[in-house]
């Protein structure tokens, strides 16, 4: 019989997050405790915010449904090493949109996991071989941990970075921050040392070091991180909207265009859809980019990415007839 409280509300919840109903009995037996202990250790979870929903019935079955909010989970030892090995896995391969919050979850759960379990989670990391990227960059899972960590609790971050012509140097930042473009990670912060916002290829740094010293968030020059990244990596160029119609559903686009370009629209045959937007940079690499759809599309506006389409297509039918 467990006479502990809080560690049977531990158990009980355990076998609760199990997706199936649970008879009255069944638990109390579980337990080893009564049915009028399971009943009022069930009241004390739904206190403390878990939706657990009671069935009519002789023996009276219990099951923990969807509510407005998530509660704490309560994993067992392989169930917390699946999903570590899974946000190891696809921390260099981000799902559009929820990036940096897969590295925050990621970098909690490996906070809490016992020394035995951290190791289990590595073997399995070193036992797989990943999918490089074209340029062979990679990222040490424990970097872009250590980075959310400190952008969730506003943290100055400490890293040492080697530029692109191989120039080492240590930064001390206010870290803003992550953002991940499909191939590539890269940090928004602010760069004490040099009094003024950067961002920095994340497969660039080594030795992160979370200072503790805590520190006001400041403003960006822009409304957000990645329209700071676009514009840092293309130039502070004039902007232009765009509007573009594909001959595909929008779910096919979506997962064939990055999120920051505008979520495509559905039209009305339910076979086509538009996207709409803000973009900056060279014309060029936006016809590239809208080719990488993988379907037929027609630029709508502005005229000068119609051109500028219109000649790539040209060049590319050139070099297939050659």
């Amino acid at each position: 019989m467990t006479t502990d409280t809080p560690a049977r509300l531990l158990t009980l919840l355990s076998l609760l997050q199990t997706p199936r109903e649970w008879p009255g009995g069944e638990l109390a037996d579980r337990l080893g405790v009564s049915r009028r202990t399971v009943r009022r250790d069930i009241d004390r979870l739904r206190e403390l915010g878990y939706p657990v929903q009671a069935t009519k019935g002789s023996d009276g079955g219990y099951r923990l449904v969807a509510g407005k909010a998530m509660p704490p989970l309560v994993l067992d030892d392989e169930e917390a090493v699946a999903i570590a090995v899974g946000l190891r896995a696809g921390a260099g391969h981000a799902v559009e949109g929820i990036e940096e919050a897969s590295v925050r979850a990621l970098a909690k759960l490996e906070q809490v996991l016992p020394a035995r379990l951290r190791h289990r989670v590595s073997t399995l990391q070193a036992a797989t071989t990943p999918l490089a990227s074209g340029d062979g960059a990679s990222i040490a899972p424990e970097t872009l941990t250590v980075m959310a960590s400190t952008v969730a609790g506003r943290e100055r971050l400490r890293f040492a970075y080697r530029a692109k012509d191989g120039t080492a140097s240590r930064r001390l930042t206010e870290p803003y921050r992550l953002v991940s473009t499909g191939r590539r990670w890269y940090l928004v912060a602010y760069d004490l040392d040099r009094d003024d916002w950067r961002t920095f290829r994340v497969d660039r740094v080594s030795e992160p070091f979370a200072t503790g010293a805590r520190f006001a968030p400041r403003e960006l020059p822009t409304g957000s991180a990645a329209e700071y990244l676009r514009r840092s990596m293309w130039g502070w160029q004039e902007s232009y909207e765009f509007s573009v119609t594909f001959d595909a559903p929008a779910e096919f686009v979506a997962a064939r265009l990055p999120g920051w370009l505008g979520a495509p629209e559905p039209l009305e045959d339910g076979r086509t859809c538009r996207v709409r937007g803000t973009a900056g940079g060279p014309m060029e690499w936006m016809a590239v980019r809208l080719a990488m759809a993988g379907c037929d599309f027609t630029v709508e506006s502005p005229e000068e990415l119609v051109t500028s389409v219109r000649e790539l297509g040209g060049r590319l039918s050139r070099a297939a007839s050659a």
